[in-house]
């Protein structure tokens, strides 16, 4: 993963506490240097990440109430979502799972709102801080903020070292790892441009699928693009394509319902 300096900016003098706090706890600077790549941006409404040589790129951040994501949990096929039917959700069933790459959190996000109890991994500090602030205001929410509370959680953790300290931990392990895009469409354009830029790509990601494996009960689910190979060139028992995207399952156990 790529190592980039970005610091944490207040947008008005009111907010410069509360970026020192995030500072300190990120392990971020509160300065930014001339050459800096990006910029975290602490507003009265968010956490935001620029790419400051890019500005009409926009900002990156995470929002659980509105946008995609909220649209998503609305109107994006529930329980017959591809996702759904590879982590095993069904009638009686709402398996734990663990994503262990979670970057902006949209996945978990849609399982968790599917009733899965979902444990985030994040091992970029600005990424789990982008992440960290998106739940906090999602917590707060009069509509989905109880639910969140109950099945939502960040750990800010190097994927391969929290998975190594598991064993059949969660029914489920999610694995997303950065692979590089080749579609060319604006929003992908957008974060995926950024993301390779911040964290660049997984080579160690072949060393998750072993470590996923210990760690699941039931099964384990990698989100790969329709034409990257298996992960750890291991065949899947099973897999589940859509235009953009497949997920393969190594099931271990069937899951059954609750």
């Amino acid at each position: 993963m790529n190592q980039i300096n970005i610091a944490i900016i207040a947008s008005s003098p009111e907010l410069q506490a509360q970026a020192q706090l995030l500072a300190e706890r990120w392990q971020l600077p509160l300065v930014s240097q001339d050459g800096d790549e990006f910029q975290l941006q602490l507003t009265k409404e968010r956490l935001q990440l620029v790419k400051l040589d890019e500005p009409k790129l926009g900002a990156v951040f995470v929002d659980f109430l509105d946008g995609a994501v909220a649209h998503r949990r609305k109107f994006g096929g529930g329980r017959g979502q591809l996702i759904a039917k590879a982590v095993g959700l069904k009638s009686g069933a709402n398996p734990t799972v663990l994503d262990a790459t979670a970057g902006l959190g949209r996945d978990a996000f849609v399982l968790a709102s599917l009733g899965c109890t979902v444990t985030m991994f994040e091992r970029s500090p600005v990424v789990a801080a982008l992440l960290d602030d998106g739940l906090s205001r999602a917590y707060q929410d009069p509509n989905i903020g109880r639910w969140m509370r109950q099945r939502l959680t960040l750990q800010h953790h190097n994927a391969i070292d929290g998975l190594a300290q598991l064993s059949k931990s969660h029914d489920v392990v999610y694995l997303d790892p950065m692979f590089p895009h080749r579609k060319k469409s604006a929003a992908v354009k957008k974060e995926m441009r950024v993301f390779q830029s911040l964290v660049g790509s997984d080579p160690d990601a072949d060393k998750l699928l072993p470590l996923a494996l210990n760690a699941a009960i039931k099964r384990v689910v990698v989100k790969r693009p329709g034409y990257a190979g298996f992960l750890n060139e291991k065949k899947p028992s099973m897999q589940l394509s859509s235009k953009a995207n497949r997920f393969d399952v190594y099931v271990q156990a069937a899951i059954e319902a609750s």
